[in-house]
Order: C-alpha cells, then sequence, then structure tokens
C-alpha cells in the first residue's frame, strides 16, 4: 500500500471541497425549494468527505503497517549482530528481507548511510519520514544509546519487546472499543427504524385526517425534517466512532460515508 503525504491529503480536502461547492451552488441555483435539493447537499457532503476518507484510511493502514513490523526488524538485527557483523551490515542484510511498507524505508536509510550519512542522522531522517507513534518513541532510544558510546546492539532486543508489548495492547485497546463502535451504529439504525415507523404508522396517518391534516405538517415537509435529522445523526455518530475506535477525528470520515449512505438508502426505498 502507497504512503499517503501530508500535501496529498491537503489536496484531496482542497479539490473535494470545491466540487462540493460547487454542486451545492448548482443546486442552490436551479433546484431551490424542489424535494432533489436535500439529496444534492448531500451529495456534496459525501463528495467532499469521501476522497479525504479514503487517504486517511489507506494512510492508517500503512503506519500500521509500520509499526507491526519493528520487531521483526528489530529481531533481525538482533540475529545479525549475533553472528558478528557490525551495525551498517546489520541493517544492509535486513533490507534485503520483506517487511512490507518498511522495506522501502530501511532501504533508503541503508543508501543514506552508504553516501556518509552517519547512523544516527539516517536513523532520525527514517523517523521523519515514516513518523509513526512507535518510531517516534523507539528512534530517540535507539540514537541516544548510539551517541552515549554504549554497546547499542544490546538496546535492539529490549525495544523489539517494547514495541510488541505495545502493539499487543493497542490491539486489546482496538477490541475493547469495538463494541462501542457497533453500538453507534445500532443506535444509528434504531434510530431510523424509529423515524420511519413515526412516519408511516403516525404522521402519514394522521396528515390524512380531516381536521389534524390541517394542524399537522405535510408528509413531505415532515420527512424532510427527519431526513435532515439522520444526516445529522449519521455526520456526528461518524466523527464519534473514529474517535473511539483509532483516536483521531479524521477516522470518522468513512464511518460518516457509510452511516451517510446508508440512510439516504433507507428513506430513498421505504419513503
Amino acid at each position: 500500500m502507497p504512503k499517503i503525504e501530508k500535501w496529498e491529503k491537503k489536496i484531496a480536502w482542497v479539490v473535494s471541497s470545491v466540487l462540493g461547492g460547487a454542486i451545492i451552488l448548482t443546486a442552490y441555483v436551479t433546484l431551490w425549494n424542489s424535494p432533489l435539493f436535500d439529496e444534492y447537499v448531500l451529495l456534496a457532503i459525501l463528495v467532499t468527505i469521501l476522497p479525504p476518507a479514503v487517504l486517511d484510511y489507506i494512510d492508517y493502514l500503512w503506519r500500521r503497517s509500520i509499526d507491526e513490523r519493528l520487531p521483526d526488524l528489530f529481531r533481525s538485527i538482533v540475529q545479525a549482530q549475533q553472528i558478528g557483523m557490525p551495525l551498517p551490515q546489520a541493517l544492509e542484510e535486513a533490507s534485503k528481507r520483506s517487511y512490507g511498507p518498511l522495506t522501502k524505508e530501511l532501504r533508503k536509510m541503508v543508501a543514506q548511510m552508504s553516501w556518509g550519512m552517519s547512523f544516527e542522522q539516517a536513523f532520525e531522517s527514517t523517523s521523519k519520514r515514516v513518523n509513526t507513534v512507535l518510531m517516534r518513541r523507539t528512534v530517540p532510544l535507539i540514537v541516544e544509546a548510539s551517541r552515549s558510546g554504549g554497546r547499542i546492539e544490546k538496546i535492539f532486543a529490549p525495544i523489539g519487546k517494547f514495541v510488541e508489548s505495545t502493539l499487543t495492547l493497542d490491539k486489546e485497546i482496538r477490541a475493547q472499543t469495538r463494541p462501542y463502535v457497533a453500538i453507534v451504529y445500532v443506535a444509528f439504525f434504531v434510530f431510523l427504524f424509529t423515524v420511519i415507523l413515526l412516519l408511516k404508522s403516525l404522521f402519514f396517518d394522521m396528515a390524512e385526517l380531516p381536521i389534524m391534516g390541517a394542524a399537522l405538517l405535510t408528509p413531505e415537509a415532515t420527512s424532510k425534517i427527519f431526513f435532515h435529522m439522520s444526516v445529522n445523526q449519521a455526520f456526528f455518530n461518524g466523527l464519534i466512532a473514529g474517535k473511539m475506535s483509532e483516536g483521531t477525528i479524521g477516522a470518522g470520515l468513512k464511518h460518516c460515508v457509510i452511516l451517510l449512505t446508508s440512510g439516504y438508502i433507507v428513506f430513498k426505498l421505504v419513503l
């Protein structure tokens, strides 16, 4: 999977926002007071958040793959040093193996060292390029151990165990938060079920009564209000799901897309 740079995410936000704004402007000019206006607004929202959501998820998978391969890399370095290889040669031998996306970054680091860059500078440069949580935690320890003049080969084994324990803890946290994300989805679909039930069994039937029909909103106006409520519920519930599952608001964009699309399909099929 490719690495997603920050500038790529910014371009995606700018382009998708411009397209979304153009759709809303077009709908405002041509479809104002039309039942299709709300659908075009929803389309604009989806067009705006879908590309950033896809890029954010790809970047999340790339970073997670990098972190999950770090224990294998440190283990390979320890094994190479145990047979007498110096650290630069151990890194070069490790770069010949497959560590997923980490392999490309490791080969860049080996190439930098072959051009005369010091071990500390090469490791720090790799940490800045990758910029994952575990890289930011482990690289300073390795660099400081190297600068202090100690036996740096002794530090890779405990750091590998630290990374493994951190990954295990992260998996446990994701497993514990998964039911809460499911609750967000269940709550949204329960809301949709309640809305459909109210519309079909209460508001639509009462609107047909001669007295009550004059006092109540029309079925179209009532459906519009509940549609707006479902869009708000889907958007903010999606952001909450992302914050709970992955710790960032941006991670909730994919949940927003799923919930918004599901809500629209339910309204179109049932009503």
